[in-house]
Parts: C-alpha cells; structure tokens; sequence
C-alpha cells in the first residue's frame, strides 16, 4: 500500500457518505481514486476504487434495502469499514486488505436475488474503473492484469463506450487547421 494517507483519507469519507447515504459522493470519491491508482500503478489503490464505486452504485439503488438479505449486508459493510479504517490507522496494512476483502466476501453470504444483483454491481465496476484508468493512459492489458479482468471484457466495455468523449487536447483552433490544410491543398 504506497499511498497510505490518501487511502485512509478516502476510507475515512467513504464511511461518512455510507453513513449518509450519499451515493453520489461515493462515486465521486471513487474517481479522485483512480488518478492516484493510475500514476501508482497499486492495487490497493484500485482495490478502493472499485470499492468505493460499488457501493456508492449498490447505495443509490434504494429498491435493494427493501430485499432480503440487504440489513446483513449493510452491517457486514459498515462493521468491515469501521476495521479497515481503524486498522490502517494503526499501519496494520494486511488488516486493512482483510477487512476490505470481507466486504466483498460479504456478498457470497446473501442468499437469493439481492446477493446476485449486488456480485453484478461489482463486476460492472471492475470493468467501469478498468476503462477509467484506460482512459487514464494504461494499456488494456496492464489495465485488466491490475483489475482481474479479461481482456475480453475490457475490449467489450471499450467498444460500447465513446472513448471520443475522453479529453483530448487540442493543439490549435480548428479554424486554423483547416485553414493550413487548405493552404498544404491549393
């Protein structure tokens, strides 16, 4: 874990906006994750990440805490944070991957549709922060090798997002390069 600070930080917010039920915020928070994950290149980094944006995505689907199984999960969720928190305070980064991991291994104990719905949630994720750090400038291969996920996954996600919609810098106006293309033509 080479960001230690900055992931306590997150999971320090992370608890505050389960707590809170801000969604949108976890979400938010997942992304500020992924600059440093991609500079980095650690896995706790993106560990969280995904995380973090899992449930905030679990979070804003409200039908769920009507389901069977929802209370155990929350209580796994937010018993499991408080340790991670409290353990990577005490610089005990084995208990920290511990308990983030029980979070997820939470998921195989809830049984019915609420256990599959949330497992979908996860795996959506993985692949939504691959293309974010992707999108960050890591290859798909070193970006599914970090993640765990295929490469086929990767390239399917890829192929049904407009990767045109990432910021592109643009070097002069198009005015005027359509001016010098003109004068290259003429």
């Amino acid at each position: 874990m080479e960001e230690v600070p900055n992931i306590l930080r997150i999971l320090r917010e992370t608890k505050k906006f389960v707590a809170s039920d801000n969604s949108d915020e976890l979400k938010n928070l997942s992304n500020q994750t992924i600059h440093s994950a991609t500079i980095s290149q650690d896995p706790d980094n993106i560990i969280v990440a995904v995380l973090v944006y899992s449930l905030g995505k679990v979070l804003e689907r409200k039908h769920y805490e009507k389901m069977e199984g929802w209370k155990e999960f929350h209580a796994a969720m937010t018993k499991n944070l408080d340790a991670a928190v409290a353990a990577l305070e005490k610089e005990d980064i084995e208990g920290t991957r511990l308990y983030l991991g029980r979070i997820r291994d939470s998921l195989n104990k809830i049984s019915g549709d609420l256990g599959m719905y949330i497992k979908d949630v996860f795996r959506k994720a993985e692949i939504n922060k691959a293309f974010k750090l992707y999108e960050h400038g890591l290859s798909s291969e070193q970006t599914a090798s970090l993640l765990g996920v295929s490469l086929w996954d990767m390239a399917s996600y890829i192929g049904q997002s407009t990767i045109s919609n990432a910021k592109a810098s643009v070097s002069m106006p198009v005015r005027r390069r359509i001016k010098i293309a003109e004068d290259i033509f003429k």
